[in-house]
């Protein structure tokens, strides 16, 4: 426990004033319709919702998850996570100005654009409580969880204590300012995060039990973990944390913030984008910052953290007033930031409390737009007037967060949760990609997948079956797990999609004709409309996804030359890190020149 200087309290309680005046500030026009409230009216500039989208996903739980990882698995376990930058990139040149050109209110509601009849209908509300509510509340209570442990190690709370206090102000201000007042105050919480989150690892890196970083990156606890890829030589690391994550991971599982073929509170900010080329922006610019540049601070504070706390038990020894249950290499990160002058941290709790804000925040609009737009309004009251629409969406927000709340209470570590939430969307993703350029996939394709998905899931992981197959005692290794799942939910979705009856033709025209997706996975109605005399194409430019496919590529060789060259200018390496900034010069060249291929001519 630390005890906050006058700075200190003075710096979080200026932060939460500015972040509560916001809120109030906006309301008025937020509350006018459903649009505002969730979408802002359409009109979101580039740089606004890419600042979003990072703060969003810098959380309270991410510096945790990382420091875990790092703890656990070395650098390069965060090819976990590293690897769906192949999904954003593709979501980025591929699948950006599509969301954007469907012009709906939600991504669930994409589902009665794509199909229809009963199942799209189905889909779409089942899919708004499955996401919206459930998976909704597991995220944030991630996140919750992550605060609790912060307020434990660094203020003495109680895990009630923090959840009263984190939770009421941003409920607050959450359901008040509804997305405008969101995407406002994350660009504040941007700023803060990143200032924090730097400072922390500038100070920390230079006390005298670490030693500055020439001696942090030759101490024996730490050098064994500063390996960017995965040791070659073990084969069970270079299978686990490198080659499926690249070669299965990133298009076959559903994860918020990385889903294939976007989704979720990243595509809400796509669909508030002015047009298509500023949603491009947006998940392009969010892309960049999310994987190159912010995740070194947190492996910086990580590998000191070695250093001072080497395993669990010197955590106990230090804080002996944390719970058993909450125990982790996940609390060496706050551990580590009770070490902070007077200033600074107030600055980094300030930053920590910003995380939490932005990423709930985000959680409660995101879950409470499903509920209002593609279960409340489609479901029980297709006639509600805008204001009853908004009242609702407020009410989701206070009942999302209690929720989630209260399963924080009895959660232990962010990447047990990680680990859960991605094999429940375990051979999803191809569906999400494919989708939109293969006309064959109906609704039964999702409503299958999602089914045998979650099924599996449970049971591979939470029953004896697992145990069985899987594990030192098992018929297969434990990495086999997820490959598994992949390849059991894809042979059934692709099974279910062959003996299922197509969407009617009708259906298919409609989509076609306002997404113009192009390709040869719709030439067949392209085809038999024009034998009725109907013309399906009005897109003079051409199919643009393969140059969107070779922008990707181009792309993720940008940021991971990026990401590594950072790497190596913190680890001294300055051969390799200059010839990867060469590398990352060139590759940006070339994206400048795919970009044209790609831009939508914007009247």
């Amino acid at each position: 426990m630390v005890e906050l200087s006058s700075l200190d309290v003075i710096l979080i309680i200026v932060f939460f004033a500015i972040t509560l005046f916001i809120g109030v500030y906006v309301s008025k026009q937020s509350g006018k319709s459903a649009a505002e409230y969730f979408l802002s009216g359409r009109n979101m500039p580039w740089w606004l919702l890419g600042v979003s989208m990072v703060a969003t996903t810098f959380s309270t739980d991410t510096p945790n998850l990382v420091t875990d990882i790092v703890r656990t698995n070395g650098v390069s376990g965060n090819w976990v996570w590293w690897a769906f930058l192949l999904t954003g990139l593709l979501t980025v040149f591929v699948y950006a100005k599509l969301w954007r050109k469907s012009n709906v209110n939600t991504d669930i509601e994409f589902y009665e654009l794509r199909y229809g009849g009963a199942p799209a209908r189905f889909l779409r509300g089942f899919r708004a409580i499955y996401l919206g509510i459930i998976f909704n509340i597991l995220a944030m209570s991630a996140v919750t969880l992550a605060a609790i442990k912060i307020g434990a190690i660094m203020l003495g709370l109680q895990p009630w204590e923090t959840v009263i206090y984190a939770g009421t102000i941003t409920v607050i201000f959450s359901a008040l300012g509804g997305f405008k007042g969101v995407v406002y105050t994350d660009f504040i919480l941007f700023f803060t995060a990143m200032a924090g989150a730097l400072g922390a690892a500038y100070y920390l890196v230079g006390l005298p039990e670490v030693g500055g970083l020439d001696a942090l990156l030759q101490h024996e606890n730490v050098v064994d973990k500063l390996n960017i890829l995965p040791d070659f030589s073990n084969t069970e690391a270079l299978i686990t944390l490198l080659i499926i994550p690249l070669a299965v991971q990133w298009w076959s599982s559903w994860y918020p913030g990385a889903e294939p073929g976007g989704g979720g509170y990243i595509a809400q900010r796509m669909l508030a984008a002015k047009n298509e080329n500023h949603a491009i922006g947006a998940t392009f610019f969010f892309n960049i910052m999310h994987y190159a540049l912010r995740p070194w601070p947190w492996i910086i504070v990580a590998l000191a953290s070695l250093v001072v706390f080497p395993d669990i038990a010197s955590i106990h020894e230090a804080f002996p007033l944390v719970a058993e249950d909450k125990l982790g290499h996940d609390l060496a990160y706050s551990a580590m930031l009770t070490k902070l002058p007077s200033g600074l941290l107030g600055l980094v709790l300030a930053s920590l409390v910003a995380a939490y804000m932005s990423t709930i925040s985000t959680h409660l609009n995101w879950g409470a737009s499903y509920i209002v737009n593609d279960f409340y309004n489609q479901q029980i009251n297709r006639n509600a007037s805008e204001k009853q629409l908004v009242a609702v969406g407020r009410m989701a927000t206070v009942v999302l967060m209690v929720c989630s709340a209260l399963l924080a209470l009895v959660l232990t570590n962010a990447l047990q949760l990680f680990d859960i939430i991605l094999m429940f969307g375990a051979g999803t993703g191809l569906i999400f990609i494919l989708r939109w350029f293969w006309w064959r996939i109906n609704a039964w394709s999702e409503i299958s997948a999602m089914f045998v998905s979650g099924i599996v899931s449970i049971l591979l992981n939470f029953t004896e079956l697992g145990t069985y197959f899987f594990g030192t005692d098992g018929l297969l290794p434990s990495w086999a797990k997820f490959p598994i799942i992949v390849l059991f939910t894809t042979i059934v979705w692709v099974s279910v999609t062959f003996l299922t009856q197509a969407e009617s033709k009708l259906v298919l025209q409609k989509f076609y004709k306002k997404i113009q997706p192009g390709g040869p996975g719709w030439q067949k109605i392209v085809s038999e409309a024009r034998e009725e005399n109907i013309e399906l194409v009005n897109n003079k430019e051409g199919w643009s996804v393969p140059s969107g496919i070779l922008a990707m590529l181009v792309g993720c060789a940008l940021i991971y030359s990026a990401m590594f060259a950072t790497g190596y200018f913190i680890y001294g390496e300055y051969i390799n890190a200059f010839l990867l900034t060469g590398s990352a010069i060139i590759f940006g060249f070339l994206l400048i020149k795919l970009w044209k291929k790609i831009k939508v001519n914007v009247l």
